[in-house]
């Protein structure tokens, strides 16, 4: 009797355990890593979406902040992990720039992992400690000016958006200042109300309750319309920047190789999460628009950042490290 192959019998064993597995999925918690510290505008999100996807899905899905090396730490955890569903991504607009900006990253974005939904889009919001002499564009314009590289500024780590934003700030203005790094939003944002340093362009679900409570003053939000949780705020086109334009967003990924059924199962849901009443409201007021988006357009939308932003540092003169 002719023996079977042990690829071909592991095979026969394993795959009718896969098929059950993804009809049970999920069977146990499900860990969502946010590859930045906490209280930035992509833990925010997650954290607000993650006790109602719980609901949905019927198992708790767990927020890990997995921060560090401008979010490459997080991303590499869910590159690396077992393709099952039960390890996501809040992803965010890192992954279409950091293959502009390092030389080495430990991931193909378009490659190593499986879009789900874009979960938001927002702007970021241009923001300086209420002591600094600055209260429109062009008086944070003209102050810098006048003392060229003295002022700092704050980012969420180098090559993340907020840095990016602010860069391209500074090409367009012809102004000079002195990045400062953090590792994540929320960490850049406790400097700049403790006045250590001066000014950032967070997103606007980090920045604008600061704002609001008087501990920042915001000067202007970096998308081309108007934020509709602050009408009140210009957008820095308008304040003084003709054409200026960066905006953010965050998304759900999973390991690539991932089974279509389980990358179904978590769109639909974060879908509903997303088209919720009393979500979308907290997420508005904030600032952010819910998107919703299929795994196809999800896809295609992230081809088309990873082409732009390659342009944008180009254009900002930005050697990749």
């Amino acid at each position: 009797m002719k023996r079977m192959p042990m690829a071909a019998l592991a095979a026969v064993l394993v795959a009718p355990y896969s098929v059950d597995a993804q009809q049970n999925y999920p069977a146990k918690p499900v860990r969502l890593v946010v590859p930045s510290a906490p209280g930035g505008g992509t833990d925010i999100t997650a954290r607000v979406m993650a006790p109602k996807l719980s609901e949905f899905l019927g198992q708790q899905v767990v927020v890990e902040n997995r921060a560090g090396a401008g979010t490459m730490i997080g991303g590499e955890v869910v590159a690396r992990a077992a393709p099952d569903g039960y390890t996501l991504l809040m992803g965010i607009s890192t992954l279409a720039i950091n293959p502009a900006m390092y030389r080495k990253v430990p991931y193909d974005a378009l490659k190593d992992f499986a879009p789900i939904t874009q979960a938001v889009s927002l702007p970021n919001i241009l923001v300086v400690h209420p002591s600094l002499p600055a209260r429109t564009v062009k008086e944070l314009v003209a102050f810098a000016k006048a003392r060229p590289g003295q002022i700092q500024f704050a980012s969420a780590g180098v090559g993340t958006n907020p840095h990016l934003a602010a860069e391209l700030f500074l090409s367009m203005t012809g102004t000079k200042m002195l990045h400062v790094p953090y590792k994540g939003s929320g960490a850049g944002v406790i400097d700049v109300i403790a006045g250590h340093v001066p000014v950032m362009t967070p997103s606007i679900l980090t920045g604008l309750p600061h704002a609001k409570a008087g501990r920042l003053r915001a000067l202007g939000v970096t998308s081309a319309k108007r934020a509709g949780g602050a009408p009140e705020i210009p957008t820095i086109a308008e304040a003084g920047v003709p054409g200026y334009d960066a905006v953010q967003w965050f998304g759900i990924l999973a390991p690539a190789g991932t089974p279509r059924p389980v990358i179904d199962r978590v769109h639909r849901d974060s879908v509903r999460v997303l088209q919720s009443a009393d979500i979308k409201e907290r997420l508005q007021a904030d600032g952010a628009d819910p998107v919703a988006s299929t795994p196809e357009e999800f896809a295609a939308f992230l081809r088309s950042e990873t082409t732009k932003w390659a342009k944008v540092v180009k254009a900002v003169g930005i050697q990749p490290e």
